[in-house]
Parts: C-alpha cells; sequence; structure tokens
C-alpha cells in the first residue's frame, strides 16, 4: 500500500472487504505452511480478519466500518505507528497476491473509503510453477525444507498412468441438455448484466492473465461478419490463438477491441492464415490513438495464474531467468518489486510496459513510444532485448533523445544480440567499461598527473596554469609622460598619411 501521508489513512477512515471465493482447508494449510514463513504471521492474521468480516458461506462485499474496527482486532495502537504498522503488513499481503487495496473518494461526503478486495492462495501445483514466491520461500526456508513442503503437498501420478495413452471421454454440455431459448426474460438478463459488469468490466489483460479463449471470442464476434468462419476456425488452431493473446497483452487490448480487429479487412488471409504483422500493426495504431484516453493501465505483478496443459489458447511459455543473469533493480523501483519480480518482468513482459514502469509521473512521451515502435516493428529486435535496452538507458542516465536510443539499438543489432543472456552480458561490458575509465581518471588526479584521455582514447593536451603578472611587475612597466606624448604624435602622423592615400 502506498501512503504518502498518514493523515489520508486514519482509524476513523471507513472500509469494506470484497472477495469471490472461500477458504478450504487445502488454503488454510497453504497459508500456514507456504505463505507464513514467507511475510510472517501478523500479515497472516491481517488477511484472516479481513477475510471474516464476511460470512464463509457469501462472497461479495462487507458492509463498511471504521479501519478502528482492524486496529482493535490486531492489537494495533492507535496512532501513527499503528497505522505505519498495518500499511507494511498489508504491503506484505499484496506482494504475494494475496490482497489488493484500493481507495475511493465519495464526493458527496467528500472523503476517501478503502475497499481490500481478497485473493485465495494459489494451489500446490501453481504454487510451485510460480518463480518468484518458490525463490522467495526457498530464501526463507532453505531448499531442502522447500522440497519436502513440496512432497508433503502433493501427491504423484501412478507410475502405470504416466506413459499409458489417453482418450477424452467427457460429454459436452450441449450432448445432454437443451435449453429453452424461445422465451426471453429481459429482467433476469438486465440482472445478470449488472451482476457481471461489476466485476468484469473491460475484461481487461493484466500481466497475470494467461489470454482469451476460444469461446470468448466466438461469442462476441458478429455471426454477419466477413471474418466469422476465419475466427470459427480459431478453434483448431492454437499457434494462431496464442499470437492473438501475445498482441492483445502487448497493447493492452480489452476483449471487443480484440474481436474488432480480428474483422478488419487484409487480418486473415485467403485461406485463412492470420496476417501477424497486419494484426500488430492495427493494434499499435489504436494503442497510440488510446494511449490519451485511457492513461492508467493494469498491472499486477503479485498473480500468475497457468491454465492447464489441454488449454489450446496459452501464450508462449514463460521464460525463468538464471540469476546469474539477474539484473540489479534501479533505486527508483525498489520500493515496488523485488530482484526476482524485476527480472521476471524484464524478461518475459512487453516493452509497453516496462516503459509504464519507468515514466511513473505521467504519460509515455510521442517521441520515446515513436522510436521503440521503429526499433520493434522495423528493426525486429527481440522484445525481452528492448527491455534491457531500456534498463539500460535508465541506469546509465543516458537521454531519452531519438539519437541516443538509436545508438545503442544499433550497436546492439551490428553485434547481433538476439537473446536475454546476450543483452545482459552487453550492459554489464557497457557499465564495466565505463567504471574503468572513471577510475582511470580519478587515480591520474590522486597523482597529481595532468595528462586525460579523451573519448577515443586519444591523449589531450595537459592543462597549463596561466602565467599571471604580479602587481608590482604591472606598476613598473606603466609608460610616462613622454612616451604618450611621443606616441600620440606617431598615432597623428598615421593618420594623415593614411587620409593622404585615401
Amino acid at each position: 500500500m502506498r501512503m504518502t501521508n498518514m493523515l489520508h489513512f486514519t482509524e476513523n477512515h471507513r472500509f469494506c472487504v470484497g472477495r469471490e471465493f472461500s477458504l478450504s482447508s487445502l488454503d488454510f494449510k497453504m497459508l500456514a505452511m507456504m505463505y507464513q514463513p514467507m511475510i510472517g504471521g501478523l500479515a497472516i492474521s491481517l488477511y484472516q480478519a479481513l477475510y471474516q468480516q464476511m460470512s464463509a458461506e457469501k462472497v461479495g462485499f462487507s458492509p463498511l466500518e471504521q479501519q478502528r474496527k482492524l486496529f482493535l482486532l490486531l492489537d494495533l495502537e492507535q496512532g501513527e505507528r499503528g497505522r505505519k504498522y498495518l500499511i507494511e503488513q498489508s504491503s506484505k499481503l499484496e506482494a504475494v497476491g494475496l490482497l489488493q487495496t484500493t481507495r475511493k473518494f465519495l464526493a458527496d461526503e467528500e472523503d476517501y473509503i478503502f475497499v481490500y478486495t481478497l485473493f485465495p492462495p494459489l494451489g500446490p501445483n501453481e504454487f510451485f510453477r510460480n518463480q518468484h514466491l518458490t525463490l522467495l520461500l526457498r530464501d526463507k526456508v532453505g531448499k531442502f525444507m522447500l522440497l519436502s513442503l513440496r512432497e508433503d503437498l502433493l501427491a504423484p501420478e501412478p507410475e502405470e498412468c504416466r506413459e499409458a495413452s489417453e482418450e477424452n471421454l467427457s460429454v459436452p454440455f450441449y450432448d445432454l441438455f437443451r435449453l429453452n431459448t424461445q422465451v426471453v426474460d429481459y429482467e433476469l438478463e438486465q440482472a445478470l448484466y449488472e451482476a457481471s459488469v461489476s466485476k468484469q468490466g473491460e475484461a481487461r489483460l493484466d500481466v497475470t492473465t494467461k489470454g482469451f479463449q476460444y469461446a470468448d471470442i466466438i461469442m462476441r464476434f458478429p455471426r454477419g461478419a466477413s471474418n466469422r468462419i476465419f475466427v470459427e476456425a480459431l478453434k483448431h488452431k492454437p499457434d494462431q490463438m496464442a499470437a492473438i493473446n501475445i498482441v492483445a497483452k502487448k497493447y493492452n487490448l480489452s476483449l471487443q477491441e480484440t474481436c474488432r480487429l480480428l474483422d478488419e479487412d487484409g487480418v486473415f488471409s485467403e485461406d485463412g492464415e492470420l496476417q501477424m504483422d497486419l494484426m500488430q500493426y492495427n493494434a499499435n495504431l489504436f494503442y497510440r490513438q488510446s494511449k490519451k484516453r485511457d492513461e492508467e493501465r493494469e498491472r499486477t505483478l503479485s498473480r500468475t495464474e497457468e491454465t492447464g496443459a489441454e488449454n489450446a489458447t496459452d501464450q508462449a511459455e514463460e521464460k525463468s531467468v538464471e540469476m546469474a543473469y539477474y539484473l540489479e533493480v534501479p533505486q527508483q523501483l525498489r520500493g515496488e518489486c523485488t530482484d526476482h519480480q524485476y527480472n521476471y518482468i524484464m524478461r518475459n513482459e512487453p516493452y509497453t510496459a516496462v516503459l509504464k514502469m519507468f515514466f511513473t509521473q505521467g504519460s509515455i512521451p510521442d517521441g520515446v513510444l515513436n522510436i521503440f515502435e521503429k526499433i520493434d516493428l522495423n528493426y525486429k529486435l527481440n522484445e525481452e532485448v528492448i527491455n534491457v535496452l531500456i534498463h539500460f538507458l535508465h541506469i546509465d542516465r543516458r537521454s531519452w533523445a531519438k539519437s541516443s536510443i538509436e545508438a545503442v539499438a544499433s550497436d546492439m543489432l551490428g553485434k547481433q544480440i538476439v537473446t536475454y543472456e546476450q543483452a545482459v552480458e552487453y550492459v554489464r561490458e557497457k557499465i564495466s567499461y565505463k567504471q574503468k575509465a572513471a577510475s582511470k581518471v580519478e587515480a591520474a588526479k590522486a597523482g597529481g598527473g595532468s595528462v586525460t584521455r579523451g573519448r577515443q582514447g586519444k591523449t589531450q593536451k595537459p592543462h597549463i596554469p596561466m602565467v599571471v603578472q604580479d602587481a608590482g611587475a604591472a606598476a613598473s612597466s606603466r609608460l610616462t609622460e613622454e612616451e604618450l606624448e611621443a606616441a600620440r604624435r606617431m598615432a597623428q602622423k598615421l593618420d594623415e598619411r593614411f587620409n593622404r592615400k585615401s
């Protein structure tokens, strides 16, 4: 929770808790054995106190209460010290994906209320597939304890079944049931729509969503559209669905906007193949046009939900980063993400999201977006390499001008930097070279030497101090009255000669 003014977060402010789940016995075990070693028992106590604000048999939102109730339940001091402590514990919950805190302004009362949205703990399979949570738990309890917890929570498949062939015998819904579509109940549809809109909203992708499913797209795609037959064929083309989800995630497209782009002329070829370059170009235009209208882009870094192996809409596999190639978190972001989270973002997220992290005070300038768009679409530099380039520009305090960015990108292209590891080695080499040059200059100054070297390594001229004439010598060199008179006569003679010639 980011709070800069303690007067905006007090015991008198009201709050409510929202959740869409109920904890099971496995969830309680995950909280006690996996999450508690990472964030501490007091943070888990806050989570359970928030969970108990509503009956376990219900989902939705709890009634509005003063935050003084939380202070009393947790036995916290009512004052600035207690507020800081509550903010610290809630921040831990937010970092591991169990809580999201939002603040709403009530214009009638001219005051804020806080909404604490709870999320269930990850299941054992999801938890151990999450790299940064697994590494954090390993740092807290050790490798062998981590492996012991994994064996305790995960039951392996019988050996006889692992190599056997399988066949899906499940019955689809419409093979067994028939719905009455002749009667239309407008009141029921309106009620269901209002209930879904509050949660679904624009159905935008964030960094933890694994993508739109085929059923989501075909349900909202117009029946009379010319590209309808090609979109229906996507059901059997998981690679094209993955490409569509990559573009939607990269440019933060909603489901409606994705369907609109798929209905554009030329997006599919005559044989039904998706024209990835054209779709990405149209998505980039849409992103640039809507940038000024939609400045806030959702970024939830704490949760990583993955679908099953049979899900045909899975995106490209997430890439992990070896600790030997970890980039150091810049000073600007150290309070927002850990080393594991930062390197995960640099390896897997699109450059548009990474740029947003560094331009936190306002929108990304159009000139910067133009040059990175050129590097991405024309130069075909890999996404992870572009992210490392952005990191290098920030930590090296380089200019964000077009010439500066193009110089680094051209150097990477010339040196054939195509992987994340190569880009990290490139950055380290540049920083090391700059540090060595700075140390040589400091050594020369400390040794009393005056010789310095320029950018090309050539020796420059030494700094020679100016000779200053002392006051006594200056006084002795002044002209007498006779010498001044002689100089005036000589000047008059020269003027007369010059006038005669002219």
